[in-house]
């Protein structure tokens, strides 16, 4: 098996950074897979210290096959940085496990990763393949190590060339989208912020790439593999925060503390009902509601 390389893309972050470096370097298959880091230019003044400690951390990091380093003159943004670094080493490999620097990964990261994008490779309804999974249970109807629903997260991920060529980034059918209630109820049934964040996106108030990813997803009718306990936590709600926020609490997930290197995937590709239900639901606009009266009640006897 033909190992994906890893993209790491960083800013300012030097501790979490570090805790995601030492923790993919306690992968086995670490010392065997390229690494390319992208570390994106100053976007304030007042960031220069801090990216310049992440940038003379990069380069003492060892413990993989090659490590390349990309470092940008000019702030690109996150959206604009994983697009074109993405697209960059898609060039040279027909596949990729993406990480940001706030991701803390289990040991057997890269082999979930790695086996389930060598098994679903000639399966192009697996659009993508995410590490991190919320803690939804156990279905008592399959044992399986991984199920499908049909939307992706970006939380560590993975996905092939030829899913990753062809998405519209411009979203230049947006209008009829947006005039079209069946598609638009189609497209939140992958959760009730979906809409409205790609609205967001299209009218300029934010700029994501994984709302684009997931709405070109929907179009193809894709599906995202997740594990049934993760294999990444996220560390980056803190104050360096600028694409996640909320609590950590919220999306604590059930990390695997089992660290099997082998599992047994889905052999139908399909929507998990028991997965896509609860899914949902975690989603939903009750459990968003539920979680800003949770965080006002937190502040106010903090």
């Amino acid at each position: 098996m033909k190992l994906a390389p890893i993209l790491l893309f960083t800013y300012k972050r030097f501790e979490s950074l570090k805790d995601t470096v030492q923790a993919l370097q306690q992968n086995p298959l670490a010392g065997e897979s390229d690494l390319y880091i992208f570390s994106d230019g100053c976007k304030k003044e007042e960031d220069l210290k801090q990216v310049t400690k992440v940038r003379e951390f990069i380069k003492t990091i060892t413990g993989f096959k090659k490590i390349t380093i990309t470092e940008q003159e000019k702030n690109k943004g996150l959206a604009n940085s994983i697009i074109d670094g993405v697209t960059s080493v898609m060039k040279l490999s027909d596949k990729v496990i993406v990480l940001e620097d706030d991701l803390y990964t289990t040991p057997n990261f890269l082999n979930f990763m790695n086996e389930a994008l060598d098994y679903y490779v000639d399966k192009p309804k697996v659009f993508s393949v995410s590490a991190y999974s919320f803690d939804l249970g156990e279905s008592k109807t399959d044992n399986d190590d991984a199920y499908f629903v049909n939307r992706g997260w970006s939380w560590g991920w993975g996905t092939w060339k030829d899913r990753w060529e062809g998405v519209d980034w411009q979203v230049k059918d947006y209008e009829s989208f947006k005039n079209d209630k069946r598609r638009r109820k189609e497209f939140a049934k992958g959760g009730t912020d979906l809409n409205i964040m790609l609205h967001r996106q299209v009218s300029g108030l934010i700029d994501s790439w994984a709302i684009r990813w997931f709405y070109h997803q929907y179009k193809v009718g894709g599906l995202t593999l997740y594990p049934v306990h993760s294999k990444v936590r996220n560390n980056g709600f803190d104050e360096y925060a600028t694409h996640t926020t909320g609590a950590a609490y919220r999306f604590a997930p059930s990390l695997d503390a089992e660290q099997s290197t082998k599992f047994k995937l889905p052999e139908i590709i399909a929507i998990n009902p028991y997965y896509q239900s609860k899914f949902q639901k975690k989603m939903g606009i009750l459990e968003r509601i539920k979680y800003r009266l949770n965080n006002i009640f937190r502040k106010i006897f903090k």
